[in-house]
């Protein structure tokens, strides 16, 4: 992942336990004040939201266990797409010209210009240029996309 997608992963890992899980700890202390927890809706909508809280603070932490972070910045900038990096594309046939962020799968966000390293555009772009030509073969079609700049950003 990203520098900046495993600093993303930490701040969430730091609200769901300093911020979070403290509220929800008090919810629950609050519905049982209320009586009967067999009927009590708060108190399972609360126990709820806390086993789905620290499921996911077990997720974040494994994630960023096991994960290898990469500072493009760091790396040469001799004009190949590796992980990370940000790449201005053109369509051949349109024009249209693309922008786009290689990043991890947990990072990706298309409408931000953060592709996954496993989307077809990506894979297409992987190991290339500037200057090359490559064709994607995506769910939209296949269409051809020039690479015009590469960002070690």
């Amino acid at each position: 992942m990203t520098a900046r997608g495993a600093e993303q992963l930490r701040e969430e890992l730091r609200y769901r336990k300093s911020e979070l899980r403290p509220k929800i700890i008090n919810d629950i202390e609050e519905a049982r004040k209320q009586g009967d927890l067999r009927e009590n809706a708060e108190y399972h909508a609360a126990r709820e939201q806390h086993g789905f809280n620290e499921g996911r603070i077990q997720e974040i932490e494994s994630k960023l266990s096991s994960a290898q972070v990469i500072d493009v910045t760091t790396m040469p900038a001799n004009g190949k797409v590796i992980f990370g990096v940000t790449v201005e594309l053109a369509d051949v046939d349109s024009g249209d010209e693309l922008r786009y962020q290689i990043v991890g799968e947990d990072e990706a966000d298309a409408k931000s210009g953060l592709i996954s390293l496993n989307s077809p555009i990506a894979r297409a772009l992987i190991g290339k240029a500037e200057g090359d030509i490559v064709q994607v073969v995506a769910p939209a079609g296949a269409r051809e996309l020039e690479i015009v700049k590469v960002h070690y950003i």
